[in-house]
């Protein structure tokens, strides 16, 4: 897996290239530069001699910008259709996907990439993972060396406190038979933000990649030595947040038949990644050993207001279960939130983890508060 790539024939590479700026939710939802990003790597490989036939470009740009090459939609079922039934089959050695977008970590811990056509009531989606699996199977019978560039925030769905949650939509998936080579790098970091310039018009993710390529152009079409070029991004994002302009922290999966690894963030190894405000509250619930009993987790949530209790989504796992009740309550009834913290302290009145209970389901509250007044 390390090394460069021997040179490939351009007519043996495909791309999939995607830069949404416009959202069908609104100019709330408006993001100059993924698109004029998008075409600049586009640009990088069509000079690279990979024939246009074969770089599939999906924008919705702002209407301030005209990319001046053609271009397909990058709506959900446009992207779906390409991922599922036109790129799969495709004769080649080397595929490269760019991503540019808004994106968000579903409560599952996959990283959702919204299409043109995401509205507040529909979210439509790309579950990247499921995509990274399907490319990673025998549904891809080619393209078995992979680059995927992946510019969206992963914020947590819960510290946006979506009036519904994502729905599953993972791509079909075929058998894993391990002759696929994938490199993904992703610009933000588990629960932080991918910073945009909004003036130059660029994602600075986007922008530190696309200068490094640049620099390696005469290299292309075949992809860099990732432990090589990964370094470089790192110290270039470092810079920026010592700016003060972002504070993500990007990262590198490198998966093959011979190796599976996520190269360290440039961050000090013993600064843990943030948890999420849901999260913390479930963590914090399940520290409870009386909540991993089915029995006693239902003598909770009998103790509730029964108006309350009857709209809330139950389940037989543990976890599975404190989620749907903080979720509940926090989207529906905030103000249940101090008598389940009640309920659970009148049966266990452990000093420590009450204390914690309590701080987590307050900050889970405020949470849900700042979610409701930006709407």
């Amino acid at each position: 897996m390390t090394g460069p790539m021997p040179s490939v024939d351009p007519a043996r590479v495909h791309a999939l290239v995607v830069g949404i700026e416009a959202y069908e939710a609104g100019d709330s939802w408006r993001l100059p530069g993924p698109a004029r990003d998008a075409v600049r790597f586009w640009r990088l490989l069509r000079a690279a001699g990979v024939p246009q036939s074969q770089l599939r470009l999906h924008l919705a740009p702002l209407p301030s910008y005209d990319p001046e090459v053609p271009y397909e939609r990058a709506d959900r079922a446009t992207l779906r259709r390409v991922l599922v039934r036109e790129l799969s089959p495709a004769q080649g050695d080397l595929l490269w996907v760019w991503w540019g977008g808004h994106g968000v970590l579903d409560r599952s811990g996959r990283l959702r990439l919204f299409c043109a056509d995401a509205d507040v009531a529909d979210k439509a989606g790309i579950d990247l993972d499921s995509a990274l699996a399907r490319y990673a199977g025998d549904a891809v019978p080619g393209l078995r060396e992979q680059m995927w560039i992946v510019d969206a925030c992963e914020t947590f769905e819960e510290d946006l406190a979506f009036q519904e949650a994502l729905p599953a939509d993972a791509l079909p998936v075929g058998r894993p038979n391990h002759v696929h080579r994938q490199t993904v790098l992703r610009a933000a970091g588990r629960g932080r933000v991918a910073a945009n310039d909004p003036v130059r018009a660029t994602g600075l993710f986007s922008d530190v990649l696309l200068g490094l390529l640049d620099d390696r152009a005469a290299d292309l079409p075949a992809p860099p030595d990732p432990e090589e070029l990964f370094p470089a991004v790192r110290a270039r994002i470092a810079a920026l947040r010592e700016e003060g302009r972002t504070l993500q922290y990007p990262e590198i999966r490198l998966q093959g038949p011979d190796r599976t690894e996520i190269l360290p963030p440039a961050g000090p190894p013993d600064v843990p990644r943030p948890l999420s405000a849901m999260q913390r509250a479930v963590e914090a619930l399940l520290a409870y050993d009386l909540m991993n009993d089915p029995a006693e987790r239902q003598t909770v949530v009998a103790a509730l207001n029964p108006r309350v209790t009857a709209v809330l989504r139950r389940h037989s796992k543990a976890r599975t279960d404190a989620v749907n009740i903080l979720d509940g309550l926090s989207r529906r009834h905030p103000e249940a939130l101090r008598d389940l913290y009640d309920a659970v302290v009148s049966l266990d009145d452990d000093p420590g983890l009450k204390v914690e209970l309590a701080a987590a389901l307050t900050e889970l509250a405020a949470t849900s508060a700042r979610s409701r007044d930006r709407k």
